[in-house]
């Protein structure tokens, strides 16, 4: 089967039915089902390869599945599943800024206790050795205590942001549903959302 080019920037789905894009277990009507997971993974990678982000996604369906009553839902789906994507990613952010906080507090406890007992032991032990390995040992546990909202604060939050963006872009763009020949070409093989194909022009 030979792929349609629609665009630079469209993301292309392939599907012999439209139950092929959401989880086949979600009981909820179309219009408010979860995307199948190899749908979103392939759309969101996509997506996140793209410079200036994707224009539109076209989802290629057989004539007959275009008409049938579930499609005028398809897109409203697609874009109401990716706004929810989104909402769970800043709850997830918060969780971990939460977080963050918490372990901030724990570590700068720990650094603070660190060094009023390590000048004490080196009071205690004098200049010798001893005194010495205990002084550092403990100052070293104190920053390593402070090692996680470190990584919190200047790391871990980026890619959450920058997947939540992309998300809310994708709940904001065009869904179009496109016909496709309903049979196979000779010699090409049979797709599935996790196979599909978006061509660039």
């Amino acid at each position: 089967m030979k792929p349609a080019t629609t665009g630079a920037r469209a993301i292309e789905l392939r599907v012999h039915d439209i139950g092929q894009l959401f989880h086949s277990l979600d009981p909820l009507p179309y219009r408010e089902r979860d995307l199948d997971e190899r749908v979103e993974e392939y759309v969101v990678g996509w997506a996140g390869e793209m410079p200036h982000g994707p224009s539109e996604i076209v989802v290629h369906l057989p004539a007959e599945q275009c008409a049938r009553e579930e499609a005028a839902h398809v897109r409203d789906a697609i874009r109401n599943y990716f706004a929810y994507r989104a909402k769970v990613l800043g709850w997830e952010l918060r969780e971990l800024f939460r977080v963050g906080r918490s372990s901030l507090a724990v570590g700068i406890a720990v650094l603070v206790s660190s060094v009023v007992v390590a000048r004490a032991l080196g009071d205690l032990f004098g200049p010798g050795d001893l005194g010495r390995i205990s002084e550092e040992g403990l100052i070293i546990l104190g920053w390593v205590a402070n090692w996680r909202p470190v990584q919190i604060f200047l790391y871990d939050w980026q890619p959450l942001v920058r997947k939540r963006r992309l998300y809310r872009r994708l709940a904001t763009i065009g869904v179009r549903l496109a016909p496709a020949p309903p049979a196979v070409a000779p010699g090409a093989t049979e797709h599935d959302p996790a196979n599909e194909q978006r061509i660039r022009s």
